[in-house]
């Protein structure tokens, strides 16, 4: 099978180039400066240059207090660019996966969201990529729409990364901790979207490690397993605070974990633990950091 990737250059996308050989995928990675996503004769010339079997969508705009003030810039990117692309793989047979977020929720309730639940976000972001949901439906039906949570890496910019560069600089943190979901790496799910797209899945799924945290549950066990590892050098203070302690432009779900049943029965296994993937990611950040560069150690 051969797959075009949009967002190469984002976490996700390089995850899903790092790991398409393994699940027997041609993939060719298409960067923000390969491809406007949203600009139809660049899509239709590189549709017809490399005739993919395949197209999975991991490009986004996912600046969400942003996305508050550049509303066009949201929808352009998360709601038009999807249902162009929908419509051309529509025209020429290609299979499509799109991927979307918990933040079409608005974390209301107090139990795991179905995927046929109804959409309700709370801010610009979520309604762009709940828009860009309901295009690519419309356009081609049978398209594998997968959304996630919480997702980071070893590199890019992510919270995991974020809460490390201030537990080594700061004496103290405060970190939201009514906010609900569940972490995941971006290696578990570009594993996951493969193994979806092989075996044929449609529609929408969702798709997310195992197990539920807040903020605040993330960033301490962040610490735990650095300091174990010797990424950190010390352990610091990680309080606990509410949303309403530390206002943001956009309003958040506090409770969005997503039922993954269905996903999981597709797949034949459950995803493993969230902290069992946070474990696997600082273990690749910490073989990065020794990796020898240009002749040195860094």
């Amino acid at each position: 099978m051969t797959a075009l990737v949009t967002g190469a250059g984002g976490q996700l996308g390089r995850a899903l180039l790092a790991s398409a050989a393994a699940a027997g995928i041609e993939a060719v990675g298409l960067t923000r400066a390969d491809l406007d996503i949203a600009d139809e004769a660049a899509w239709i010339g590189v549709l017809d240059a490399h005739a993919p079997d395949l197209v999975v969508n991991a490009a986004a705009y996912t600046a969400v207090d942003k996305a508050e003030s550049e509303a066009d810039a949201a929808f352009r990117i998360n709601r038009d660019a999807p249902g162009l692309l929908a419509r051309l793989c529509a025209a020429r047979g290609v299979r499509l996966v799109h991927v979307s977020t918990d933040f079409v929720f608005d974390g209301t309730q107090s139990s795991p969201y179905l995927p046929g639940q109804p959409v309700a976000p709370l801010g610009v972001y979520g309604a762009s990529k709940a828009a860009g949901e309901a295009a690519v439906q419309a356009a081609l039906p049978e398209a594998l729409i997968v959304r996630t949570a919480w997702v980071y890496a070893a590199s890019g910019a992510n919270f995991m990364l974020t809460m490390l560069r201030l537990m080594a600089s700061q004496p103290a943190l405060r970190v939201v901790g009514d906010q609900i979901g569940t972490p995941t790496h971006a290696a578990s799910l570009a594993r996951a979207i493969w193994s979806l797209a092989g075996a044929g899945a449609t529609g929408l799924h969702h798709y997310t490690d195992a197990g539920a945290a807040s903020w605040y549950d993330f960033a301490v066990a962040i610490q735990e397993e650095a300091l174990a590892l010797g990424l950190l050098a010390r352990a610091i203070p990680v309080a606990p605070i509410r949303t309403a302690d530390y206002p943001t432009p956009a309003r958040r779900p506090a409770y969005s974990v997503l039922d993954k049943t269905d996903t999981y029965a597709a797949l034949g296994t459950p995803a493993a633990h969230w902290r069992a993937e946070l474990r696997a990611a600082l273990h690749e950040l910490a073989a990065l950091r020794a990796a020898p560069t240009n002749g040195t150690r860094s």
